[in-house]
């Protein structure tokens, strides 16, 4: 008897941890790397969480700090995949899945497996929400930020003013970037870390970095971007653009695996005492489990999914 796991982040690895502990085998199969949404933050990020609050499989996480950085949490979970021995197949897409409770067959982009019973843990991190203007398609553009070196000395902009875009703006800022802050709203949002808040209003305040709020982006091109601002249409020099719109989970392939959902939240329909879908044999894990409420499941409290599921299978298979 086994079970695939879809999506190797952090509740994945512990829904296998879970698994594994009540003798139940299983495959994690990801698309990329371990925990590929957390190698995608930025170079230099420092979650915002202390590192008890990470941990999974009751092994502890080390710090420098009080804060740990994305460096030590990657360190952590390749430990923890080691430490359990888990099976992960790595850069291995899962592209479908058919059968019916406790005779599934996952195909990947490897092979096929059989499987038991099937945990969808494939987070949001995978699908930007793009913007739908023309020019989002140049290669200037980019949805996931790494680093700032290469952006010292240009103009560049950063669209969003949540807590990604604000760090994201100030680090640009500090290392000699040109930085423009566009936002649809009225201005920085009031769920912005209390400490980074003030520091970029402090900015804008003060000019060094400017800041376009309830305005649109209308067209991106090689060298500029035109802008939609209350004043009347501009357009302004340009050439990096970081759209920090944020991220949704795959609903097409959760979709056409027969997953339904909530049409208000688009939450998806789960025993939540089991966290297993409409679909038998199919549960949900993470961050997906809040449809598009994304704020509501973190690392944090996902991580606990993992014993929620792997008890309900276990029981299911006895």
């Amino acid at each position: 008897m086994s079970v695939v796991v879809i999506g190797a982040g952090p509740t994945g690895l512990a829904c296998g941890i879970e698994l594994t502990r009540r003798g139940v085998d299983n495959i994690i199969f990801d698309k990329g790397c371990l925990v590929n949404s957390l190698y995608n933050y930025p170079t230099h990020m420092t979650f915002f969480t202390t590192p008890e609050l990470l941990e999974i499989g009751d092994i502890p996480m080390t710090s420098l700090n009080d804060k740990p950085t994305r460096t030590e949490a990657l360190k952590y979970y390749r430990r923890v995949a080691e430490h359990y021995k888990l099976n992960i197949h790595q850069y291995e897409h899962v592209e479908s899945f058919s059968g019916t409770d406790g005779n599934f067959s996952v195909k990947t982009s490897k092979g096929t497996y059989g499987a038991n019973k099937i945990v969808i843990s494939s987070g949001y991190y995978d699908v930007p929400n793009l913007l739908g203007v023309p020019g989002e398609d140049l290669p200037k553009v980019v949805h996931y930020y790494k680093e700032a070196h290469p952006c010292f000395g240009h103009d560049v902009m950063v669209i969003g003013a949540k807590n990604s875009a604000a760090i994201i703006a100030l680090e640009l800022y500090r290392t000699g970037a040109r930085v423009t802050l566009v936002h649809r709203g009225p201005d920085i949002h009031r769920h912005v870390k209390y400490w980074i808040k003030p520091d970029i209003e402090n900015r804008i305040k003060n000019n060094e970095i400017k800041a376009y709020f309830k305005t649109s982006v209308t067209e991106i091109k090689p060298e500029s971007v035109v802008l939609e601002t209350p004043e009347g249409r501009i357009e302004i020099a340009n050439q990096f653009v970081f759209a920090m719109t944020g991220y949704r989970p795959d609903l097409t392939f959760l979709n056409a695996h027969g997953i339904h959902f909530q049409p208000a939240t688009r939450k998806p329909i789960v025993n939540t005492a089991t966290l297993e879908s409409e679909r038998p044999g199919v549960f949900l894990a993470g961050v997906i489990v809040a449809g598009m409420h994304t704020n509501e499941i973190f690392i944090e409290n996902g991580r606990f999914h993992g014993a929620l599921i792997a008890e309900a299978i276990a029981q299911q298979l006895r």
